[in-house]
């Protein structure tokens, strides 16, 4: 179901006729800052979700109005499912909004808000926590069903090209992720830890779904690594899953992914080591999948910390000349800085006030305290600082910019055999907690202003939505009740918001179509877009 705001009929008339023709994605688009385009999910392969769009600026924001809405209506109550939610970041390209929910995918026109198809995948036994979203190439859409298919669609008509199946849902594998597509590489990464799998990445070719190479996130026999775990089987039931997208520098021609939390989970006694290339950021080859780099951030998880928030590339001046960057916060509340042409580390700190870490290592690497791992009777440290919702950086302010959550929780020791599995405890929130948008120094790691969002009507102390940054020196975002809201980049003020049908559930684009700048969020099963009231516009194009 979709309500139109001011556009008229014969908008969506050439819309629908438009649809018939292929709508392909102009490959030199992708990788450059996101403007008339987001065709990846991030926009670009760095990560930033920033923006260099200014026509939506702190000065006229106030003035953003509705003008359509798009609503979920063919998948939910009528079969007898939850209300669907949009995790998915809209990619758009030549006019059209792609997004997905598990087991669909929907195109949108972007003028009109009018469905121009939807196509739907029947799953057997998958895991429908989400689905995050979709990768593009020329006229192709990739995206995974969650009982482990890669599926490709023509762009134009939603038509099942192909498929290919790259793990067993069985052995509790599951597929939410985003695709990512760079050069001839489709990029596919898998989630699930029940059953103590092994996590890898895969490079796909795009027009086949061919494998062109396959790494895995744990060490085999003989391979470097190998010796942080105490046995092989160990290390080949692992974990570290690579759920999310990562980033890419063309110019090192090298690919930044994190990894998931270790297996078993919370039951780190019969997995003795730092377990490499676990809870990590990992940097490798883009053509060959070959590990160049790593960095832990969380050495023998034991919290369920996945470590697959996003790597976000930076560029700035440190000591009085350029540096390729690396930045991530992670869901352990530790905020890394690296250099991402070989790892090393400029900053390392916690962002939230944590109690597990004693220290760093001589990398840089926190050194967790083994009397902060679950015990039977329970041990108080922090809950999950953040999660997969995507944070954003802003080159003109130099700030980094994440949703957390400060809290406590009980970490409880279920399972006490010497060689576990699956699931070897569990956690449970300690009094309250409360949630922040925090803007942080890329150069330091010291906060330089945050946002505490209210604490109202026993909404649960969850992490954030996803974030978008903006050269109108503005950070769209939302809260917990229902609000979305724009934040002035540099101080953190709040200068707009809209009250929407449920608390925002995406990461929100913007790009610029016939002249004007559009914003794009999600919250719940609904797509909001939005434009400058025409007084504010002319007002602005006028300067």
């Amino acid at each position: 179901m979709k309500t139109r705001g001011l556009m008229g009929p014969i908008l969506g008339l050439c819309a629908m006729l438009s649809s018939a023709h292929a709508n392909d994605l102009d490959l030199a688009v992708v990788g450059q800052s996101p403007v008339t385009a987001w065709p990846t999910f991030n926009g670009d392969y760095s990560g930033r979700r920033f923006s260099s769009l200014q026509q939506i600026n702190e000065s006229n924001v106030a003035s953003l109005q509705l003008q359509w809405i798009y609503r979920i209506g063919d998948v939910g109550a009528q079969r007898g499912a939850p209300v669907p939610v949009i995790k998915s970041t809209p990619l758009l390209v030549n006019g059209v909004l792609y997004f997905t929910i598990p087991n669909n995918v929907y195109a949108v026109d972007a003028r009109t808000g009018t469905k121009l198809w939807s196509y739907t995948w029947v799953d057997r036994g998958g895991h429908l926590v989400g689905n995050r979203g979709l990768g593009m190439y020329k006229d192709r859409l990739f995206f995974l069903g969650p009982d482990d298919w890669v599926i490709c669609v023509d762009s134009a008509t939603g038509k099942e090209r192909w498929r290919k199946q790259i793990a067993d849902a069985r052995l509790q594998y599951f597929t939410t992720t985003a695709p990512l597509v760079i050069k001839n590489h489709l990029l596919v990464g898998v989630g699930g830890d029940a059953m103590d799998i092994r996590g890898f990445l895969l490079s796909l070719d795009p027009d086949t779904g061919d494998v062109q190479w396959k790494w895995w996130s744990t060490p085999g026999k003989g391979e470097v690594g190998i010796e942080t775990w105490p046995t092989v089987e160990a290390a080949l039931h692992g974990g570290g899953g690579t759920w999310q997208p990562g980033t890419y520098d063309p110019e090192l021609n090298l690919l930044y992914w994190g990894t998931g939390n270790t297996n078993p989970v919370f039951a780190g006694q019969g997995r003795k080591g730092a377990n490499l290339y676990t809870a990590s950021i990992v940097a490798l080859d883009l053509d060959s999948g070959k590990l160049v780099w790593h960095f832990q951030v969380s050495p023998h998880d034991t919290h369920d910390w996945d470590n697959t928030e996003m790597p976000v590339l930076v560029d700035a001046n440190i000591d009085g000349r350029p540096r390729k960057l690396l930045a991530q916060a992670a869901r352990n509340g530790w905020f890394v800085v690296l250099d991402r042409t070989n790892g090393k580390v400029l900053v390392s700190n916690p962002y939230v006030k944590l109690n597990w870490a004693k220290g760093v290592d001589k990398r840089g690497q926190p050194l967790p305290d083994p009397a902060k791992a679950p015990t039977v009777s329970g041990s108080m440290t922090i809950t999950s600082a953040t999660n997969w919702m995507s944070p954003s950086y802003s080159p003109d302010t130099g700030l980094f910019y994440v949703n957390a959550v400060e809290g406590f929780a009980i970490y409880y020791l279920i399972d006490t055999h010497p060689k576990p599995s699956g699931y070897g405890g569990t956690a449970s929130g300690l009094g309250t907690s409360a949630r922040f948008l925090k803007a942080i120094d890329v150069k330091t790691g010291q906060i330089r202003w945050q946002h505490e969002y209210p604490s109202l009507n026993g909404a649960p102390p969850t992490v954030g939505p996803g974030l978008l940054a903006t050269a109108g020196n503005l950070v769209f975002t939302g809260d917990d009740q229902g609000n979305l809201i724009a934040f002035s980049a540099d101080r953190g003020n709040i200068l707009w918001h809209f009250r929407a049908g449920a608390p925002q559930s995406n990461g929100p684009i913007t790009y610029l179509q016939d002249g004007r700048q559009w914003v794009v969020l999600a919250a719940g099963d609904t797509l909001y877009a939005y434009t400058l009231a025409p007084a504010a516009l002319s007002s602005r194009v006028s300067q």
